[in-house]
């Protein structure tokens, strides 16, 4: 991947497009303000700072929710969009209508029809989220035979099906053990208190996924942070780190472990593993990879970034991954050393206080793997990986020679569409849904206030007419939008892969062909995608 500054990564924003940007909220600001001033001032609030001339004390207060009733409540339809259907290639989507009579409440009401839409918009990597995905009679089976919960938590809850598929996650991992979770947030967010605490310093990259946010705070260690996806920014951190020791005392920190994720599900972008680990051995500290995105959707074998890179995972100390992406199920998992696994089974408030993993999909589970792992000898899993791998690099192909910017690496299944302006957010979203596609949409607080986004994910179930039609449906609502802010000459994106695995992707067969992947090659011999906008840091939400 080599390394590259900010101004490398990523085009610049055009100029205009940011001026429109920061006056529309401007605009929205002055104009909210304008309105809560009449508003308290004639007595027509709606229970801001207690205006409606009530007794009672005012439910909101008007700057700390200012955005949510300004601008959120009037684009609220846009998110939590409830669904009727599993989400496979295609979802069906409940229509909704706003109740005019709340106000600037929100209150979406179902209309009693439902729209189906191809499903850019769920993490069904390998399309395991739909029949025939696993609901096979040994699933049945173990339904009436486990029942829907067992109950217990991971010391008392564990039964012959969960403990196997521990064993085999370990195997798939080449670890020595492995704990189940049943939900995939509580495995970043319940476990970390359990590895590091006062007088640990835990080293997060500036854009990690929020659940390690609260998992950090939660564990009561020092928290510092260095550039998203910046190895140099890393070292640095880690080297003023242990020269400087504790706060206050300068003692040696008792242990510094270093968290990063595969993919990162906001950028698309890959973590620079081989950097990280190569850091992480010269300074002697430990390293944390949530593979939540990662785990089933890279490598050729679906093992995830480390073997994408070409990496032995014995170099990471703790892998984490979920099972909510690629698999199709619920749940994640840690896989580590005996002795990590034990400590974590016995202290996280994840494992001892949360029911264990749901029979069935438990059973689910076990059943992708062996087909991942060509047990089952049809080698549909292998299928599925490859056509995710080319479904992503089409996808990424035709947005790109549309002249739509976009984040991450060819191979990532995360793919953002910058948008950028407010107003073209609500839009995006509801032209795409009213033409049948499903797509996510993400802005302020969850990115930075200018680098608003669609997000599509890419999938082994959707076929090449399924993405032709979506990109049909995506390059008219792009013109209708107006975010056509590139073109398809400075944009033509080739298939990277890190050098020493090179000949290995390549060989494989491919929809481009070698000089297509290889045109826009940098001078450290890597093919480069072009990037979108330059990260003005992270707000923080939690």
């Amino acid at each position: 991947m080599g390394e590259h500054s900010e101004d490398d990564k990523y085009n610049n924003v055009p100029y205009f497009t940011a001026l429109t940007t920061y006056c529309n909220y401007a605009v929205i600001v002055l104009l909210g303000h304008i309105w809560d001033f009449l508003a308290n001032t004639f007595g027509r609030g709606d229970g801001v700072n207690g205006a409606d001339g009530s007794d009672y004390a005012p439910y909101v207060r008007s700057f700390e929710d200012f955005y949510a009733r300004r601008v959120y409540s009037r684009v609220s339809d846009c998110w939590g969009r409830p669904i009727s259907s599993a989400p496979g290639a295609y979802v069906s989507v409940i229509e909704r209508e706003d109740n005019v009579e709340m106000d600037w409440k929100v209150d979406l009401q179902p209309t009693g029809k439902t729209l189906d839409c191809i499903n850019l918009a769920s993490y069904n990597y390998l399309g395991y989220g739909e029949l025939p995905g696993g609901i096979d009679q040994d699933t049945l089976e173990a339904l009436d035979k486990y029942g829907v919960s067992t109950g217990g938590n991971s010391v008392e809850g564990r039964n012959d099906i969960l403990e196997e598929l521990e064993k085999t996650t370990a195997d798939f991992l080449d670890k020595e053990a492995s704990i189940i979770l049943g939900m995939g947030f509580a495995t970043n967010s319940q476990v970390l208190c359990s590895l590091v605490g006062p007088g640990c310093l835990l080293i997060s990259d500036a854009l990690n996924h929020a659940s390690i946010v609260v998992g950090s705070r939660n564990s009561g260690a020092k928290i510092r942070t260095f550039a998203h996806n910046d190895p140099k920014s890393m070292e640095n951190t880690i080297r003023e780190s242990i020269a400087t020791g504790q706060p206050g005392t300068g003692k040696p920190w008792r242990k510094i472990l270093v968290v990063v994720e595969g993919i990162y599900s906001m950028e698309g972008e890959i973590c620079n593993l081989p950097e990280i680990i190569r850091v992480k051995k010269k300074y002697g500290v430990s390293l944390f990879l949530d593979e939540a995105h990662s785990i089933g959707a890279m490598g050729g074998t679906g093992r995830g970034v480390c073997e994408y890179w070409g990496v032995g995972t014995k170099d990471v100390d703790i892998m984490m991954g979920t099972f909510t992406k690629s698999f199709g199920a619920v749940g994640g998992y840690i896989a580590a050393s005996k002795d990590v696994v034990d400590l974590i089974r016995y202290t996280s408030p994840g494992a001892l206080y949360s029911t264990t993993m749901s029979p069935p999909c438990v059973k689910h589970i076990l059943w992708v793997l062996s087909e991942i792992k060509g047990e089952d000898g049809t080698g549909k899993g292998k299928q599925r990986i490859k056509q995710l791998k080319e479904n992503t690099i089409y996808l990424r192909k035709k947005l790109a020679e549309m002249g739509l910017q976009i984040y991450g690496e060819p191979e990532s299944p995360v793919i953002p569409i910058m948008i950028y302006g407010v107003g073209q957010i609500a839009t995006f979203s509801r032209e795409c849904l009213a033409r049948g596609l499903a797509v996510v949409v993400v802005g302020f607080p969850a990115t930075p206030l200018i680098l608003s986004r669609a997000r599509i994910c890419a999938s082994a179930a959707h076929t090449t007419e399924d993405l032709d039609k979506a990109l049909e449906i995506i390059k008219h609502v792009a013109k209708l939008s107006m975010i056509y802010y590139d073109t398809p000459k400075r944009r033509v994106p080739a298939l990277k892969a890190p050098k020493k695995f090179e000949e290995k992707v390549h060989a494989t067969d491919s929809i481009f062909s070698r000089e297509e992947m290889v045109e826009h090659s940098t001078e450290n011999g890597h093919t480069v995608l072009p990037r979108a906008a330059p990260d003005f840091g992270r707000f923080s939400f939690i």
